[in-house]
């Protein structure tokens, strides 16, 4: 059977979608501990590293807070950093002592924190032969955040390994390097604390990197 010839009018012609962002159902589906639901049986969480991983154990902790100075309690975040050999772990196992990747979120209660248990990274041999300092990167998911920020977290105690990072040293001016220093401070039961604000816009704002 013969088809009509059928042009379709300007008015006919479905227009675009709006752009999706993560949220606010990103929390439901990768952080069910903050939104308050069970847990799977296998949960890529905030604990990077168990009792009997090898390195220094360290918490890490910080806030993100958008352009007018208010927190964002409802991001999510996704860490990949080496082990304390300067290594990173390519498969996911929760018996294994440590694992490279984990996941956070800030939370709708009190100062909105994100947390990772982990280890204190080692230092990174890049491809080039040029050694990078320890540091873990984040990459950071949220609504009206089209497409995620990528980051990193360097540590204010490997100042010599700092000086000469190749990559914090691509920041040209000094004070947008410190945006990604975490800075130290007392933990609990002796664990030390490391703590970095994300700030998404405006004065003392994150660096990000287009990777």
């Amino acid at each position: 059977m013969e088809q009509p010839n059928f042009k379709p009018t300007a008015e006919l012609m479905l227009r675009e979608t709006a752009s999706q962002t993560a949220g606010p159902y990103v929390h439901i589906g990768l952080a069910l501990d903050v939104a308050g639901l069970p847990e799977r049986d296998e949960e890529i969480w905030n604990r990077m590293a168990g009792e009997d991983a090898e390195g220094e154990r360290i918490e890490v902790v910080g806030r993100v807070i958008d352009g007018n100075g208010d927190l964002v309690r409802d991001a999510l975040l996704e860490a990949w950093q080496a082990d304390s050999r300067g290594n990173y772990q390519a498969g996911f196992d929760l018996k294994a002592p440590f694992n490279s990747f984990g996941r956070t979120a800030t939370t709708a209660a009190g100062d909105s924190e994100w947390v990772l248990h982990t280890i204190k990274p080692g230092s990174i041999t890049a491809e080039d032969g040029r050694v990078m300092a320890p540091h873990i990167t984040l990459s950071l998911f949220a609504r009206g955040v089209n497409i995620q920020l990528q980051t990193r977290l360097y540590f204010e105690d490997e100042a010599a390994a700092n000086d000469q990072c190749p990559v914090l040293n691509a920041i040209e001016s000094p004070p947008r390097r410190q945006t990604l220093i975490a800075r130290k401070e007392s933990g609990e039961a002796g664990i030390p604390r490391y703590r970095l604000d994300i700030v998404l816009q405006g004065d003392g704002e994150t660096v990000f990197f287009d990777y």
